[in-house]
């Protein structure tokens, strides 16, 4: 069975980064182990810019934050977008879905409801964590 490629959104580092218990930690690193995770340019400047906030000091440290984005990035095939789209209530949750189109993604992975409202897109997937792992 070939790698499935799918887009994991921001939301889902966060929870993963924060706690090793957590229902998207368990996600990650089901993905890092047996997937493929696509990544962009436009999509590591959120998750830079999210999980290297001062507000998660206090949880946990800068070092330890870039480790996780260093061993993540290490892991991930690099997609460029060719193809716009625009079509979120959030305008900041198309990057996720350019991702998806012109990476040829299978699922996105995502807890934001204008997100999950639009599943499917086109013809990927988009669920929550639990869905997502209960297919695995």
């Amino acid at each position: 069975m070939s790698e499935r490629r799918v887009v994991v959104d921001t939301n889902i580092l966060v929870s993963a980064m924060l706690s090793n218990k957590s229902i998207s930690r368990k996600l990650l690193d089901q993905i890092l182990r047996k997937e493929k995770l696509i990544l962009s340019e436009e999509v590591l400047s959120e998750y830079l810019s999210t999980l290297l906030s001062e507000k998660f000091d206090r949880y946990v440290s800068l070092q330890d934050r870039f480790h996780y984005l260093h061993l993540l990035i290490q892991k991930v095939s690099w997609v460029s977008i060719a193809e716009k789209i625009k079509i979120c209530r959030d305008s900041k949750d198309d990057k996720l879905l350019e991702l998806a189109i012109n990476g040829n993604a299978e699922f996105i992975i995502t807890g934001d409801k204008d997100l999950l409202t639009l599943h499917p897109f086109r013809s990927t997937k988009i669920v929550t964590p639990r869905e997502f792992i209960s297919l695995m």
